[in-house]
């Protein structure tokens, strides 16, 4: 499968059919590349929201975007449609039963839908915009076998990721949304390690440029990537592909499951069979006295 992860700069987007149409010509870019997976960043769609609410605040932006996410989410089921492709369409705030919480939507072509929501808050999420913690973690069964979604800091957790490839992902997206470069640094280097540790694929798509007319979404940083594990089959350090820092663009490459599988079981080292057994016990232990020559 060839698969697009999206650095996705935020603008100054008016309504849902600007959005739609911003994201039309861009899967029609992606889609003559022969991308049939394609993932948008965090908060992406937040910033027709922001447009709308500018000068009111970072929860109004939020607030709007979040009334606007069913319609939101039909414009992006509509466009993987129309375009052949699966579409991970970022993420956006949405009300569920009186909370706000933070779900991704991946789109099929035939417009199934199914639903990641992030697991672990930012202080920023929740002190700021009153975003609430959801999830679980789960797998989405595809055409390509079973993928997982890490919503931007819950890449940041190991457990989670390993929650998901536990259940048979090769394949984990994450759809990530920062404003420092520090921020950007820990979901690649979080993404490095997490494709590592199960010896899988993990793609990461994240929100640039900046927009100070926006307050919630004002700075963003980062570099979309591919990553997966430094063993045989796949380069040395680990990446497949990486954008410019932030820039936007598509980064696009070719995934097989089957070299996941192989490298799991052919590898250097099998860390996704080595896995130490939840929960590893740890001892505390005293400097003992030297030994008497």
């Amino acid at each position: 499968m060839r698969l697009a992860a999206l650095a996705w700069k935020i603008e100054r987007t008016p309504s849902v059919a600007a959005f739609a149409d911003r994201l039309d010509r861009t899967l029609a870019e992606v889609a003559a590349r022969g991308a049939e997976l394609v993932l948008l960043p965090e908060y992406a769609p937040v910033e027709v929201g922001a447009t709308r609410a500018a000068g009111r605040g970072a929860r109004a932006e939020v607030a709007e975007a979040a009334a606007l996410a069913p319609a939101l989410e039909d414009a992006m089921a509509a466009l993987a449609a129309r375009h052949g492709v699966w579409l991970l369409g970022g993420s956006l705030p949405a009300e569920e039963d009186g909370r706000l919480v933070n779900r991704a939507t991946l789109f099929a072509p035939d417009r199934r839908r199914a639903v990641q929501r992030k697991c672990t808050m930012t202080r920023f999420e929740a002190e700021e915009w009153g975003v609430t913690a959801s999830g679980p973690p789960q797998v989405i069964e595809t055409p390509w076998g079973r993928i997982g979604i890490a919503i931007c800091y819950d890449a940041e957790f190991p457990p989670i990721v390993r929650a998901m490839a536990r259940a048979g992902a090769w394949l984990v997206l994450v759809p990530a949304c920062t404003d420092t470069e520090a921020g950007a640094t820990r979901v690649t280097v979080s993404a490095r390690a997490r494709a590592i540790e199960n010896q899988a694929v993990v793609a990461v798509a994240p929100t640039v440029g900046d927009a100070p007319w926006c307050a919630s979404l004002d700075a963003n940083r980062g570099r979309a990537g591919l990553y997966g594990p430094a063993d045989r089959g796949f380069p040395p350090d680990g990446i497949i592909a990486e954008g410019p820092r932030d820039a936007p663009g598509a980064v696009i490459a070719a995934l097989d499951p089957a070299a996941i599988a192989a490298v799991r079981e052919h590898g250097a080292v099998r860390n996704h069979r080595d896995w130490p057994a939840e929960p590893v016990a740890c001892a505390v232990v005293a400097p003992a006295a030297p030994v008497p020559a």
